[in-house]
């Protein structure tokens, strides 16, 4: 039976890469992102005997992330305020952020092609934090949508409708930037 450190850097290392592009993304600075990871991969590597090996490793780990980033919120709660949906400046349902295909979105690709990856990762902090994990759990990492919801331990009709609004808000926020920045 191999010990668990050969198992942990067989299995459960190569998922590593992932796991900070999600932190990096969830967090405001490079620094937050590679303790959250780090302290990821030690609650990993601590309990890998619960690990189920043939399953899914990266689904795990994920769920260990969204955990430690909830805990370390719960701690900093006194400090920082959290903003919900509702207290989301873009008001996904609003009749004036309905898309225009006239002209803007008329080559997408081309657009996106000119809008840099800080300004798309930009984009993606702007966005509640609920959507944003869904975003990146399924749109980035590319889970499927009953893989994130398990990991967000909520129905998958709740990742449906926060994809559907996140992916809203990113179009508008990335057309506006498109828009100021000269892109279009």
């Amino acid at each position: 039976m191999p010990d668990a450190s050969e198992t942990f850097y067989r299995i459960i290392w190569p998922h590593a890469a992932a796991l900070l592009r999600v932190a990096q993304v969830l967090c405001h600075n490079e620094a937050d992102a590679e303790d959250l990871v780090q302290e990821t991969l030690l609650k990993a590597h601590r309990h890998l005997d619960q690990f189920t090996q043939g399953t899914d490793a990266r689904r795990w780990l994920m769920t260990i992330l969204r955990n430690t980033r909830i805990d370390r919120a719960r701690t900093l709660a006194g400090r920082k305020t959290p903003v919900s949906i509702e207290q989301a400046e873009l008001d996904p349902a609003a009749p004036e952020l309905a898309v225009d295909t006239t002209g803007t979105w008329g080559d997408p690709r081309g657009m996106l092609e000119r809008l840099s990856d800080q300004t798309m990762i930009e984009a993606l902090l702007e966005l509640p934090e609920d959507i944003r994990w869904s975003l990146l759990l399924v749109d980035v990492e590319g889970l499927e949508m009953t893989d994130a919801a398990g990991i967000m331990e909520i129905p998958v009709g709740t990742v449906k409708s926060r994809l559907h609004r996140g992916r809203r808000m990113m179009r508008e926020s990335l057309q506006s930037r498109a828009k100021s920045g000269g892109a279009l």
